[in-house]
Formats: structure tokens, C-alpha cells, sequence
């Protein structure tokens, strides 16, 4: 028994993880209408800035905040001169897009960093902490991914800005007709998700090492999270983040074995699609023909 409960509290550490991912995803996808294929890579691509500055001598968190400042302006940066020129294009064509930039990304942080694997530091204590089940670095991960659910919720639920992001991504054209800036609004989407992103990679690399594929397992396990809860729900996002985190570790550990781990996620997104495609809290359209 200990030892379930102690894979179900870790599975909620990383299921934290992927909750912040996931709702990356979702915001895209809300402003969109589309699944950002680089998410990964960008919060990898982040979570080498944060490296840099560690490996400066920048103090743990000081070089935490930065990173989460660039990770938001290259995010607009992106959606300004990558993803707007392509806004009206067919469907395939973004996503050929998408797949380009997850690419380039890639490659260019491997040819600056090399793909030899590094150790990301944790601002956690080594010893726990938190009891038995569940180490330092683990709470400390739920606690800042739980501060950053909290604060998107007050920013999109009490700030001006915030119902105006919600209103651009939901109805364009309306928004367009009380004056607001819908182009800067997604942009200002792009910028948060990406910031998003950079916090669930700066947790997840100390955990996974660092390297330039190092999302490529986390981004699939956040877009099954994403598809469980709802792609078009934030709340549902989380919700989905931490049951397939617990999931991941329950069945590796007591069921299927670590090595089929990420088949897991493969089962959860085919099985979702075929079952429920609206995911637990998503909204069902339903068009008359």
C-alpha cells in the first residue's frame, strides 16, 4: 500500500507538469483552433536559456523569472512573424508550419548546445521534505505548477485583459466590433502559453535530464492530458494533466512496467477519440445540416 500511495503522490508531481503543458496547448488551440506541435520544443528551447543563466551564476530564481520573460516575448515574437503571415492559410499548411518550427528549434539547440545530455539544477532542498512519498523537488513542483494555475485563473476571471483574451479567442468577430485588438490578443496568448511552457520545462529537467528532446515524451503525455480533459477546457486541461500523470505511474509501476510507460498516453488519446472525442469537460457542437 505504501508503495501505491507513493506512485499515485508522484504521479500527481508530474501530472502537475503536464497540467502546465497541457493548458499551453489549450490556449493555443482555443486562439487557433489547432494543436502547437512546437509547445515542446519551445519550452525546451526556454529551458536551455534558464540553463545558461544558471550556469552564469545567476541565482536559481532571478534566472527562473527571466526565462519566463523571454519565453513570453519569443512567444509573441512567433505568433507575430511565423504564425500570422500564415493565419488564413488551409489547415494543412499551419500545421506543416507548426511541424517546421519544432524542427528548427530542435536542430538549432542541439547545434548551439550539442545533444550531450546535462544536469538541470533543482532550488529544492536534496532531502524530503514532504514525508516519505514524495520528494523535494516533487512538492516544490506542484506548489509553483498550483501558484500558476491560480494565477492565470484570477488573470483571465478579473483582469480587463484577461476577459479581453477570452473574448478574442472565443468570438473574433464580436470582439472586432467593441474594439478590441484581437491580432494583439492572440499574440499575447501565444506569449503566456509559451511562458506556460517554460515553467513545465524547468520543472520536468531536473527530473529528465536536459537534452533537446527532452519534451518529446512530456508534450505527448500533455496532449493526452489536453484530450482527456477537454482541448478546448483549461480547467479540463489540469484535471487531465494530473489523472494521466497518476495513471502513468500506477500502470507502469503495478501493471504494464516502466518501458510501456508512453503507451499509455498513446491508449488515452486513441481511446478518447474514438470514445469521447470532447474529452471530460469539453464542449460537444453540435451543427444541424
Amino acid at each position: 500500500m505504501d508503495a501505491f500511495f507513493h506512485q499515485v503522490i508522484a504521479g500527481l508531481a508530474t501530472g502537475g507538469i503536464y497540467a502546465s503543458l497541457a493548458l499551453a496547448l489549450v490556449m493555443i488551440y482555443q486562439a487557433t483552433h489547432l494543436i502547437n506541435f512546437a509547445q515542446g520544443e519551445m519550452a525546451m528551447f526556454a529551458t536551455y536559456i534558464a540553463w545558461t543563466l544558471v550556469e552564469a551564476g545567476m541565482p536559481y530564481w532571478a534566472a527562473f523569472f527571466l526565462t519566463v520573460a523571454f519565453a513570453f516575448v519569443f512567444g509573441v515574437v512567433i505568433e507575430r512573424i511565423v504564425i500570422r503571415p500564415v493565419e488564413n492559410a488551409p489547415v494543412l499548411a499551419v500545421v506543416v508550419v507548426f511541424i517546421a518550427l519544432l524542427v528548427i528549434l530542435n536542430s538549432v539547440t542541439g547545434w548551439i548546445y550539442t545533444y550531450t545530455i546535462k544536469t538541470f539544477p533543482s532550488p529544492f532542498p536534496a532531502e524530503p521534505i514532504f514525508g516519505k512519498y514524495l520528494t523535494s523537488h516533487q512538492g516544490g513542483a506542484i506548489a509553483v505548477t498550483l501558484v500558476v494555475l491560480l494565477l492565470l485563473f484570477a488573470f483571465f476571471r478579473y483582469t480587463p485583459l484577461g476577459l479581453a483574451m477570452r473574448a478574442a479567442a472565443q468570438n473574433p468577430e464580436s470582439s472586432r466590433l467593441v474594439g478590441i485588438r484581437v491580432g494583439w490578443m492572440l499574440a499575447l496568448g501565444w506569449g503566456l502559453a509559451s511562458a506556460i511552457g517554460a515553467v513545465a520545462g524547468v520543472m520536468v529537467a531536473p527530473i529528465v535530464y536536459l537534452d533537446p528532446n527532452m519534451m518529446g515524451g512530456v508534450l505527448l503525455y500533455a496532449f493526452a492530458a489536453a484530450l482527456v480533459g477537454g482541448v478546448d477546457s483549461p480547467g479540463g486541461a489540469v484535471f487531465g494533466g494530473f489523472l494521466v500523470g497518476v495513471l502513468e505511474n500506477v500502470l507502469g509501476a503495478f501493471v504494464i512496467g516502466n518501458e510501456l510507460k508512453l503507451a499509455v498516453a498513446l491508449v488515452l488519446i486513441i481511446g478518447v477519440l474514438v470514445v469521447r472525442p470532447s474529452g471530460f469537460f469539453g464542449k460537444v457542437l453540435v451543427t444541424r445540416v
